[in-house]
């Protein structure tokens, strides 16, 4: 068995373009890419080449996504396979059961879910982006031994500033902070002046 490698093309394209933004020196050192769209995944890089990457065997691990799952326990496959009469081939069913509507029982769409957040109390239930995704950099920065640049990119990591400024809470012990109006802006770089780490917003192409 092998791990399952995904937005491919996205990550080769944003590498390159950081490669012609920032430089080399940028490039080849410890960055985290983050596509978070209706697909959603990480990969750690080192001197251009991927280290790591938040999916597994299938891309359904790792983030939750749309129409993924994201990780999810064995053990809640054999319990719901003898609760509810399931079947461990219905992995559609899984899927759905805990992708962002079935978590939120609201919406797979995030924009939707961050409108039902502000709207009611239930916001805990209403975040399943946010905290794995924190957790994600965290671990992909242990894998990398540091981080240097943290790229955000997709449909929601290149235009939601606040789902960008919540994944990037508390981790200020990596030495991520995020500059507040370039942020809102999405400007290309949204990290303060002289930080650690630079945090950048670079849109994918996954055509070219």
């Amino acid at each position: 068995m092998r791990r399952y490698g995904f937005h491919g093309l996205s990550y080769t394209y944003l590498m390159h373009e950081l490669e012609r933004i920032a430089g080399a020196s940028e490039a080849n050192g410890r960055v985290i890419l983050a596509h978070l769209g209706n697909g959603a995944s990480m990969a750690a890089v080192h001197n251009g080449r991927s280290i790591d990457t938040t999916m597994a065997f299938t891309p359904a691990a790792g983030l939750v996504m749309s129409t993924r799952s994201g990780d999810l326990d064995p053990g809640v496959v054999a319990y719901v396979a003898r609760t509810e009469g399931m079947t461990a081939d219905g992995s559609t069913t899984w899927s759905r059961g805990v992708r962002p509507a079935g978590v939120s029982e609201t919406s797979s769409d995030m924009r939707d879910l961050w409108s039902a957040r502000r709207a009611t109390s239930g916001g805990r239930r209403r975040r399943p982006l946010l905290l794995p995704g924190r957790k994600w950099i965290g671990a992909l920065s242990a894998a990398l031994g540091g981080l240097d640049t943290l790229v955000f990119s997709g449909g929601i990591g290149e235009r939601s500033p606040a789902i960008r400024a919540r994944i990037c809470e508390g981790l200020a012990f990596l030495g991520v902070r995020l500059d507040g109006d370039r942020n809102e802006a999405s400007a290309p770089v949204i990290s303060a002046n002289g930080d650690k780490v630079t945090v950048r917003v670079i849109p994918t192409n996954e055509d070219s």
